[in-house]
C-alpha cells in the first residue's frame, strides 16, 4: 500500500482581516457511479478542486466487441427535511450540471425518504397521501420553498406513530436521498466523455488559530503548515478564514479496472491561499496555483478531504433544491 504523504502548501503575503466562518459540516458529494462492470474501463479522471469549484472529467472505453447500455447514477447527498439551524443547504450543489461527449445530460430523478434507523419509508409516506415535494419539503421549509400544505392531523398522528415525526417537536424525522440516473450507450471499442461540475458544500473553521483535536491528522498538516498558518493569523487579529472540501473518491473501484490514470488538480485562487490534504503520490506545481499529482491505476482506499486557508472571506455554501421526480 502506498504511503499516505503529507500535502502542505502555504505562502504569506499579508491578508487582508478574515473572520472564522462558524458554518455547516463538509457534505462530501462525488463521482458518477454504476455497478461493477467487466466492459467498461474508467481510461481516465481529471479532478480539479478549488474551495468554490469542483470539475470532473472522465473517459470511458467499452473494451467488449459490441456495444454496451448502462444505468448510471449521480448520487447526491442526503439531507433532513427538518428545518435546520443555519437553513444552509439541501440536496443538490450549486451550479450543478452533467454533460456527454459535450451534450446536456438528459436525466430522471429517484427519490427516497428514510427513517432515522435508514429504513426505506418512501411508500408508507406516499400511502399517507404526501407527493414528492411534500416529501422532499415538509412545512417547516415554507420560508424558502414556498407554501407546502401543513400536516393533517391524521397525517401527523401516523407520522408519530410511524418514528417520523417527533412527537415533542412536530419536526419530521426523516431524511431524503435524491439520485440522478440515466441509461447511456457505450459503443464497442469508442471513448465517451463525461463531465460534470458544482460548487461545492464546504466547512468553515477552523478560524482562530488554536485548532481542534483530530485537524492535524485528518489534513495531514506539517510543522511548515503550521508555521506557515501563525504567521497569516498574525497578520489578521489571530483568524484564517478556511474552507474544508469534501469529495467522494470510493466510487472509482467500481470501474472495470479503478481509475486507468487519474490526475487530481488541486487550484488556489490567489497565490497566498494555503493547502494541506492527505493523498497518496508526490504533487508538482504546475504555477502560482495550482498543484497536480497523477496515478496509474488508482483504487482508492479513502475519500478526498482538502483543507483551504487563507481564502477570501465569504463564499456560498448552500445548495439548492434537487430536481424531483415528475
Amino acid at each position: 500500500m502506498k504511503k499516505i504523504f503529507l500535502f502542505a502548501l502555504a505562502a504569506c503575503a499579508v491578508p487582508g482581516l478574515a473572520l472564522a466562518n462558524d458554518g455547516i459540516a463538509s457534505v462530501s458529494v462525488g463521482g458518477i457511479v454504476f455497478g461493477k462492470t467487466d466492459a467498461i474501463a474508467m481510461k481516465k479522471e481529471v479532478l480539479n478542486i478549488s474551495h468554490d469549484l469542483i470539475s470532473v472529467d472522465y473517459e470511458f472505453l467499452n473494451e467488449s466487441a459490441n456495444e454496451v447500455e448502462e444505468t448510471i447514477v449521480f448520487p447526491l447527498p442526503p439531507y433532513p427535511v427538518a428545518m435546520q439551524g443555519s437553513d444552509t443547504y439541501y440536496g443538490q450543489p450549486d451550479g450543478f450540471s452533467i454533460r456527454v461527449d459535450g451534450k446536456a445530460v438528459t436525466f430522471q430523478s429517484r427519490l427516497v425518504a428514510r427513517s432515522p434507523d435508514g429504513e426505506d419509508v418512501t411508500a408508507q409516506l406516499k400511502k399517507l397521501g404526501f407527493s414528492h415535494k411534500e416529501i422532499a419539503y415538509t412545512p417547516a421549509f415554507a420560508e424558502t420553498s414556498g407554501k407546502v400544505a401543513a400536516f393533517t392531523e391524521q397525517q401527523t398522528r401516523q407520522l408519530i406513530k410511524l418514528g417520523l415525526l417527533d412527537k415533542e417537536s412536530r419536526d419530521p424525522t426523516w431524511t431524503v436521498e435524491v439520485n440522478y440516473v440515466w441509461r447511456q450507450k457505450f459503443p464497442a471499442n469508442r471513448i465517451v466523455r463525461v463531465h460534470h461540475d458544482y460548487r461545492p458544500f464546504f466547512e468553515g473553521g477552523p478560524g482562530a488559530t488554536a485548532m481542534y483535536d483530530g485537524f492535524a491528522a485528518a489534513y495531514c498538516t506539517d510543522q511548515s503548515y503550521l508555521n506557515a498558518r501563525a504567521k497569516v493569523a498574525a497578520r489578521s487579529n489571530g483568524y484564517v478564514n478556511t474552507h474544508n472540501v469534501s469529495y467522494i473518491l470510493k466510487t472509482g473501484n467500481t470501474w472495470k479496472n479503478g481509475i486507468e490514470d487519474f490526475t487530481l488538480n488541486i487550484i488556489k485562487r490567489k497565490p497566498d491561499e494555503l493547502i494541506s490534504l492527505c493523498f497518496p503520490g508526490t504533487f508538482k506545481k504546475l504555477n502560482a496555483l495550482t498543484y497536480q499529482v497523477r496515478l496509474a491505476n488508482f483504487r482508492p482506499t479513502r475519500d478526498l478531504n482538502v483543507h483551504f486557508g487563507n481564502v477570501e472571506e465569504g463564499g456560498r455554501q448552500d445548495g439548492v433544491m434537487p430536481v424531483l421526480p415528475k
